[in-house]
């Protein structure tokens, strides 16, 4: 009658113990995905600041050394200015200008390296280039320095990428930019030396048509909006019924 009893109950206990550990490998399944969450979040943090932190080491050696580095800027249309292209980003006029372009870059590139990952490792070179020899073509005949052609160039992808893309949470950051420097825009036309002389609204300009080229280059690669369920069998259904009522075998 024991030996009975307990095997008639077995099966209520094992089931117990299934359910038990099922728990557990949940739980451990979610503490292991916060981590991995948060490690993203950290690697995605690390370039953007690797870059400000090299902008701020540049810019206290020119400080100490009482110099001015203008000429590693883009001096448009002349041999000279070509090197530009790649140091003109480091260069920056003062304290004010640095802090300025620090950041909306560390921001923008941390939304850049976390929602579209190794995707940017390929866009911000086409950005970094990009936007220094459309400078250098467009540009007034003076020295442009600073980081604000990148931050125009990750902020006009960004917004077109989640357009481009229809995914509703690559849209939401694409609002965000929006709300954050929409009104930047008023800084890539020539209207702004009415308020700035000094600034170089073509390294603007150039940043934001390099940043749209990038994102319609690379809209099919990178995150995707997910494919519905059967959408694939609807549109095969709706090919069916057009060659059928078209005669075709």
């Amino acid at each position: 009658m024991f030996n009975y009893s307990f095997q008639k109950y077995s099966f209520f206990f094992d089931k117990q113990k299934k359910c038990y550990y099922f728990l557990i490998f949940g739980k451990v399944l979610s503490k292991i995905k916060m981590r991995i969450e948060s490690k993203q979040l950290l690697y995605a943090l690390f370039f953007p600041l690797f870059l400000i932190i090299l902008l701020w080491i540049v810019f206290i050696f020119q400080w100490e050394l009482h110099a001015h580095w203008h000429y590693l800027g883009i001096f448009p249309r002349t041999i000279q200015g070509l090197t530009g292209i790649i140091t003109s980003p480091f260069i920056h006029e003062d304290f004010r200008h640095l802090f300025s372009n620090t950041i909306p870059l560390l921001i923008l590139g941390w939304c850049s390296f976390y929602f579209y990952k190794d995707l940017t490792y390929r866009v911000l070179p086409i950005i970094w280039f990009g936007t220094g020899f459309i400078t250098w073509c467009i540009g007034r005949e003076s020295w442009h320095i600073g980081a604000s052609g990148l931050i125009y160039g990750l902020s006009f992808f960004l917004f077109f990428s989640g357009i481009l893309r229809k995914y509703i949470p690559l849209m939401a950051i694409s609002l965000l930019v929006v709300f954050l420097y929409g009104s930047m825009v008023f800084n890539m036309f020539p209207v702004s030396e009415l308020v700035y002389d000094n600034m170089s609204w073509e390294s603007h300009l150039a940043g934001g048509i390099t940043g749209l080229l990038a994102a319609v280059i690379f809209r099919n690669e990178g995150p995707q909006k997910p494919t519905e369920p059967f959408e694939d069998e609807t549109d095969e259904e709706e090919e069916d019924n057009f060659m059928l009522g078209n005669g075709i075998d």
